[in-house]
């Protein structure tokens, strides 16, 4: 595939077998079954590879998919509004609140402006941008829709978990806790660890569309799941 085809379209079930070998390709299935092709990205240390998904890159089919199958998930917790983490989590974010039902959804945001108030940012890292020192913000105008309501907290991948405990961080400096924190796809179980580490069961609260794993090279260049 070239790299531009990837994250297009969806596939009936049991369009590609998902089990033995990958090579190129990671084939993920959605609840109903149908399949998405992932790309394979190589880790640092050459023997393990995690499947990728960025969602602005998609297809507008692929992103209400995955939109709808994330709302479908998170109804029975009778969500009030939608907060989105950015980057990429801000198109899922927006998609879901629309599936629920909801007029608006509160983007959380990288870009301080000035009447931001510096008491309401955490600092925010993230794997694909491991060396870039950013603060998460919340605009203090959004403070009232989201104080006292239930909450639900989107980025599009939950990986190594940063992204989600500086969301979780800024969140309760404005006594907000949220009662579901959701993503299109959860990238091997290495994020549990990290948003525990508060004391907190959050991965309780954690749902996904569908989860992948990390990869394990094979003998012959292929890449097999643990």
């Amino acid at each position: 595939m070239e790299p531009h085809d990837f994250w297009q379209e969806l596939h009936p079930p049991q369009s590609f077998p998902t089990s033995g070998e990958f090579r190129d390709v990671y084939v993920a299935e959605l609840p109903d079954g149908r399949q998405l092709r992932l790309p394979i990205r190589l880790l640092a240390d050459g023997e393990h590879a995690l499947a990728s998904l960025i969602i602005n890159q998609a297809g507008f089919s692929v992103q209400e998919a995955l939109a709808q199958a994330l709302a479908d998930r998170i109804a029975a917790y009778n969500v009030d509004v939608v907060a989105g983490l950015p980057t990429l989590g801000l198109t899922l974010a927006s998609a879901v609140a629309r599936a629920l039902g909801h007029e608006r959804y509160v983007p959380l945001g990288t870009s301080r402006k000035f009447w931001y108030r510096e008491e309401l940012s955490v600092p925010l890292s993230s794997i694909t941008t491991p060396n870039q020192e950013k603060r998460l913000y919340i605009d203090p105008r959004m403070l009232p829709l989201l104080q006292g309501k239930r909450v639900a907290l989107i980025d599009d991948v939950i990986s190594s978990g940063a992204s989600i405990v500086s969301g979780l961080e800024l969140l309760s400096a404005c006594a907000i806790e949220p009662v579901v924190i959701g993503a299109a796809m959860l990238q091997s179980e290495r994020w549990r660890e990290r948003v525990n580490a508060s004391g907190k069961p959050w991965s309780e609260r954690i749902v996904g569309v569908f989860s992948t794993p990390i990869l394990d090279k094979t003998g012959n260049g292929g890449w097999r799941r643990p």
